[in-house]
């Protein structure tokens, strides 16, 4: 069978399509042989073009928008000097929680909505919530590599959290942010009461044959870029994240041109797209890192991902572990998520029904993910 061969998979879409388009069935016949090829075509490049406008219609929607988010900004941790923490209030008595986003995009994902806010429902269930916002990148310098994160953000931020409150933190880590997690609790399991891991990959060969491919040829012009610049551009990494799914960007866009854009659906839309645009750039030893040693090495499940001398495996960690792995994510496929919660002994799997995005921001978000994580906490920390 040819891939244009009667019910193959290319062809069939095709076939129901004529059938559709004509009103008379095919019978087994090629659809070739049942359409003038010049009015397909035709028809073919009119869709393509209705597309193409409904898209533009959307962009431009979008960018004309006048509603902006509008959340008030916490403060910042005045007991942690000069580390980027944010206080998110809470019980001046409940488990502190220190919440890792991704170095990718900014923090604020994790505080989105006023009712949609993974942090301030820790704090309402009586968590102390506390966010390390390094996704600022005053805080780093562009030759900052991995271990500078580790060992000059995150390490510290669990010390002094231990110094106040006289008692280890949970830490929950997001996306590459629970990846990161995974290294003091490894190092200094004396600051980590337990571990929540949302969406954390750490397989990167799974499910992402096409992505390793397009890296390894590309891979020449990638280091180009990042030598040049010192740092790999907030417009190359979105590029990277767009190829995990081609069309999302024009499925959302035709989506946005036939919303009420007076509507809550079209605001929340926007919010979340200057999210997405609000980009960080990555300094250039962290992209080497995450591109070259993670996506095409695999250096964590092979174990070569270290931080100084130390090799990071997840085998080693020993304390409550909770994994929340979102079965629609399309940027952290479940497999690679779910390998990582598979490496830690005694980890919890909960599967959520709900995509990378949509487990933070999403309408289900609360009921699903806020809070089952708030009582797991709070039941570890009873214990």
């Amino acid at each position: 069978m040819t891939p244009w061969s009667v019910g193959s998979p290319i062809s069939k879409p095709i076939e129901q399509a004529v059938e559709e388009t004509t009103g008379r069935p095919l019978n087994g016949a090629s659809w070739s042989e049942k359409i003038d090829p010049t009015q397909f075509l035709n028809a073919l490049t009119r869709a393509g073009h209705d597309k193409l406008k409904t898209f533009a219609v959307g962009v431009a929607a979008y960018q004309e928008h006048p509603h902006h988010r509008g959340m008030p900004s916490p403060d910042r941790w005045t007991a942690a000097d000069t580390l980027p923490i944010l206080d998110y209030g809470g019980s001046t008595k409940g488990q502190p929680v220190l919440v890792v986003p991704s170095l990718i995009n900014k923090a604020y994902v994790l505080d989105l909505f006023e009712d949609r806010s993974f942090m301030r429902a820790l704090a309402a269930h009586g968590l102390t919530p506390y966010l390390l916002d390094w996704t600022d990148p005053s805080h780093f310098d562009a030759a900052a590599d991995l271990d500078s994160y580790i060992e000059q953000a995150l390490i510290p931020a669990l010390e002094k959290i231990r110094h106040v409150h006289a008692k280890p933190a949970v830490l929950v880590g997001y996306c590459m942010g629970g990846t990161l997690t995974t290294a003091p609790a490894v190092l200094r399991p004396d600051l980590v009461e337990a571990l929540v891991l949302l969406a954390s990959p750490w397989d990167f060969h799974s499910d992402s044959e096409g992505l390793r491919q397009w890296l390894s040829v590309s891979r020449t012009v990638l280091e180009t870029t990042i030598d040049t610049l010192g740092q790999a551009p907030v417009d190359l990494v979105q590029a990277l994240f767009i190829g995990l799914d081609p069309t999302l960007v024009g499925r959302k866009f035709r989506s946005f041109a036939a919303m009420d854009l007076n509507s809550d659906s079209a605001k929340r839309f926007v919010v979340l797209e200057d999210w997405l645009n609000d980009g960080v750039p990555l300094a250039g030893p962290v992209a080497r890192t995450c591109l070259f040693e993670w996506y095409l090495n695999n250096a964590t499940i092979n174990g070569d991902w270290r931080i100084g001398s130390t090799v990071i495996k997840p085998q080693e960690i020993a304390c409550p572990t909770l994994a929340v792995i979102p079965s629609r994510d399309r940027i952290v496929l479940p497999r690679s998520a779910e390998s990582l919660a598979h490496l830690i002994r005694g980890s919890t799997v909960q599967s959520v029904a709900l995509g990378h995005i949509g487990m933070m921001a999403g309408r289900r978000a609360a009921n699903e993910v806020y809070e089952p994580v708030a009582d797991w906490i709070i039941n570890v920390a009873s214990q």
